[in-house]
């Protein structure tokens, strides 16, 4: 039997890497983080996956199709330039994530952490 994508096999759970309230949030950014163009792609990280599988969900930036493009199969960056810009992608998605107030600090989590 072949697991669901998103399924944890053999544990009845989902992968707790899958958000789909992440994705919709960076779904709902309309220009792309790095060129500014209208209309964009939730565009995965492409580092530290198998064969097939996709990486967390909150690696994840909001690109147009051809930056997504480029940074995933592009011919014009080494696989490094192209990681380091997918890296940078994230972050500038994160900030305007946190500027949108999409992402919010759930203070009752960090109190537990800090005790």
């Amino acid at each position: 039997m072949v697991p669901r994508p998103g399924s944890t096999p053999g544990t009845g759970r989902r992968d707790t890497t899958k958000n789909a309230d992440w994705l919709a949030a960076v779904g709902s950014l309309k220009f792309c983080v790095l060129c500014g163009a209208y209309g964009i792609q939730v565009a995965h990280r492409d580092e530290g996956k198998g064969m097939g599988m996709k990486s967390a969900d909150a690696l994840t930036a909001a690109l147009c199709p051809g930056c997504h493009h480029e940074l995933g199969n592009g011919n014009k960056l080494s696989r490094d330039e192209r990681r380091a810009e997918m890296n940078r992608a994230i972050v500038l998605t994160l900030e305007k994530l946190a500027a949108g107030g999409l992402v919010i600090v759930n203070k009752e989590a960090l109190r537990r952490e800090a005790a």
